[in-house]
């Protein structure tokens, strides 16, 4: 058991060369359901993008301070209005990515496993964890 914990451990599997954007768009999903993004055609992994009011700059600000706080989350890689973050469970990794799109007032989101066909819907699951605190974060004064 302890063997099989330990090769389950070291499966957290490599981060894939596509991520980033391109033409302005994020990578698009595989064909496992493993995969939520917003700019995804309609379908089972199409996820709303983050909205926000007012100052594109202080709500990708704002976004960064809820990634920053959570204790699954580590911020990877970050260019102005994108962040590539790591999203850790017990025994995966998952691949985040966060881009701001200034003219039509949201944040387009996409994270996907690394490993495995399904998730189980963590992925999406999680970045509605993270919708929720993005607007939780708004309302305070």
């Amino acid at each position: 058991m302890t063997i099989g914990l330990l090769g389950m451990l070291g499966c957290a599997g490599e981060r894939p060369i596509n991520l980033g954007v391109k033409d302005g768009l994020l990578a698009a999903c595989p064909s496992s359901p493993n995969c939520v993004s917003s700019q995804a055609a309609e379908g089972k992994q199409r996820i709303a993008p983050l909205t926000f009011n007012g100052d594109p700059d202080a709500a990708f600000a704002r976004l960064k301070l809820v990634l920053d706080r959570r204790s699954d989350t580590k911020i990877i890689a970050e260019k102005p209005g994108y962040l590539l973050v790591e999203l850790r469970t017990t025994l995966f990794v998952d691949d985040g990515e966060f881009l701001l799109d200034r003219t039509r007032s949201v944040i387009q989101v996409r994270s996907a496993s690394r490993l495995g066909y399904s998730d189980m819907g963590k992925n999406r699951s999680r970045l509605e964890e993270i919708r929720s605190q993005f607007l939780a974060a708004e309302m305070k004064p």
